[in-house]
């Protein structure tokens, strides 16, 4: 995929091209004020019988035709087109946003050319039904173990059972609150989930261990350390540190904000002609937030379809997000 990229911008003269491993950054040098950063990764999740493409009048079905190949043809053909935009233009594909967050090729580039990263503002093609998603939550994922006591099952009263200690841990999440703070007119809306639970010794002993690990996705008005506190002042008492239960913090992954009110990310929403939503997920957005630049999602196809047997994208989606970002970039 990136020997297909790097040899499409490589035919164009106003763009100097850079490859390091699988990432490949493509730049405008005209001299302009302000410089646009659009990234979009390579890689897709692993196939569900749908790794064969297939055009059906105009809906394009397959693997990654949302998340995200749709906005990786999109930039292509901005690059290949815009020979001459109002702002310099830096077109930075990567690798490996899919799997483990320290394989990403964004955290490759900043560490090793980060001069290849430098911009006003960013624009992340994930798919968004053409329309920008402001900012991304954050996400935090803890462990909970809770202790207990070992004991025959014949005589359970002699132990104390770890298991049956979850279910007053569940039932204060399962009555979790979610906020829905509106910012920048987006309204985010927070989520607290049990995905994983473990325990047990043998059939005819009482446990003396038992762990669920939470997930929970926190809008952009708290800071990871601050969501944190939140989850274990909902915990409160049904988590008992000092008898030995113990929260460990599994990955955290810091918010963006909406910021929306950049110039270049303002007339990307004018140029939609549609207002604006909050990101409800975690995106690369957070990346280029951490470092002082203002970013936004938008892309083709529908975000429910990312991941998904039957994904795919409509001429129409691709046809409106080209659109919107041609404005941007000439001026229009």
């Amino acid at each position: 995929m990136a020997d297909l990229v790097e040899a499409e911008l490589r035919a164009l003269r106003w763009l100097t091209v850079d490859r390091l491993g699988c990432n490949v950054v493509a730049r405008t040098s005209l001299g302009r004020p302000q410089r646009l950063l659009l990234a979009g990764h390579l890689d897709t999740v692993p196939a569900n019988g749908n790794e064969r493409a297939r055009l059906d009048g105009d809906t394009l079905w397959g693997l990654g035709s949302a998340d995200m190949k749709g906005g990786l043809a999109v930039m292509l053909d901005l690059a290949a087109t815009v020979d001459a935009p109002a702002c310099d233009v830096t077109y930075v594909f990567y690798e490996c946003e899919e799997v483990a967050r320290a394989d990403n090729g964004l955290l490759r580039l900043s560490g090793e050319r980060p001069d290849l990263l430098a911009a006003d503002a960013a624009i992340l093609g994930e798919p968004t039904g053409a329309l920008v998603e402001a900012g991304c939550q954050g996400s935090l994922r803890i462990e909970v173990t809770l202790a207990g006591e070992r004991a025959h099952t014949a005589r359970p009263w002699m132990g104390r059972n770890a298991i049956h200690r979850l279910g007053a841990l569940l039932a204060r999440v399962g009555a979790f609150e979610e906020r829905r703070p509106v910012l920048d007119g987006c309204e985010f809306r927070e989520a607290l989930q049990a995905v994983a639970v473990g325990g047990g010794v043998a059939a005819n002993v009482v446990p003396d261990t038992a762990s669920v690990t939470f997930n929970h996705r926190f809008a952009p008005d708290r800071t990871p350390e601050e969501a944190l506190a939140a989850v274990c002042g909902l915990l409160g008492d049904a988590v008992d540190e000092a008898g030995g239960d113990t929260v460990r913090v599994l990955d955290m992954a810091p918010p963006a904000p909406a910021a929306l009110d950049h110039p270049l990310l303002a007339a990307l929403v004018a140029a939609t002609g549609r207002p604006p939503r909050a990101k409800l997920g975690w995106t690369d957005v957070a990346f280029f937030a951490e470092r002082g630049i203002p970013a936004t999602n938008f892309g083709p196809g529908d975000p429910e379809l990312a991941h998904a047997r039957d994904e795919r994208v409509e001429r129409a989606s691709l046809e409106a997000a080209r659109a919107a970002l041609g404005a941007l970039l000439t001026g229009a």
